[in-house]
């Protein structure tokens, strides 16, 4: 089994990209520094990546025998988010950031991974949400990063940690296994 395991910074040549395998991954998948995945073409392969690297659209990477892969964004179930003016999308924004909800920003919508959750709070904001298909490529962060907490490997023990002391400290249980959701807690 091949290993992937750099990403190349390079401009390359339109011809070598077009002539690269690729490998196709929804958001979560991007988000994940050891992974095993298949190729487009079948080839299974191991992607080894630096901890905290998120794969991007269009990113080329190189394989241990020196072949390069082309991430591609796969379709995936999202919310499109459009609103009547801009301070309503404006505070759409806001409180998806408040929920430190990974979120792609264009000039006149917003998308994220579809919540029916947050689906709802958008609702209530005075948004327009509409379900799609489509490849996500949120915001990697003001420092250039990436969305770093909740996407490495030891997100569920840390998580189970954090959330044990907050229940004990809030006296609420329930259930808290998904990482993308919002039970009315501001974050302060």
């Amino acid at each position: 089994m091949r290993t992937i395991d750099k990403r190349l910074t390079a401009k390359l040549a339109p011809v070598l990209i077009k002539r690269a395998a690729t490998l196709t991954l929804p958001f979560d998948a991007r988000c994940k520094s050891r992974l095993a995945a298949t190729l487009d073409t079948g080839e299974e392969v191991a992607l080894v990546m630096p901890r905290g690297s998120v794969l991007r659209d269009g990113d080329v990477l190189v394989a241990d025998d020196g072949a390069l892969v082309r991430v591609i964004a796969a379709a995936q179930d999202v919310l499109v988010v459009r609103a009547p003016d801009a301070l309503t999308l404006t505070r759409a924004a806001y409180h998806l950031g408040n929920r430190h909800t990974p979120v792609e920003v264009s000039a006149d919508h917003l998308k994220l991974e579809a919540d029916p959750v947050l689906e709802d709070m958008l609702r209530r904001l005075g948004a327009q949400v509409e379900h799609a298909s489509q490849p996500f490529q949120p915001e990697t962060g003001a420092y250039g990063g990436g969305h770093k907490h909740g996407h490495d490997e030891t997100f569920t023990e840390d998580y189970a940690l954090a959330q044990k002391v907050f229940d004990e400290h809030h006296g609420h249980d329930h259930d808290h296994s998904t990482c993308s959701h919002d039970h009315g807690h501001a974050h302060r």
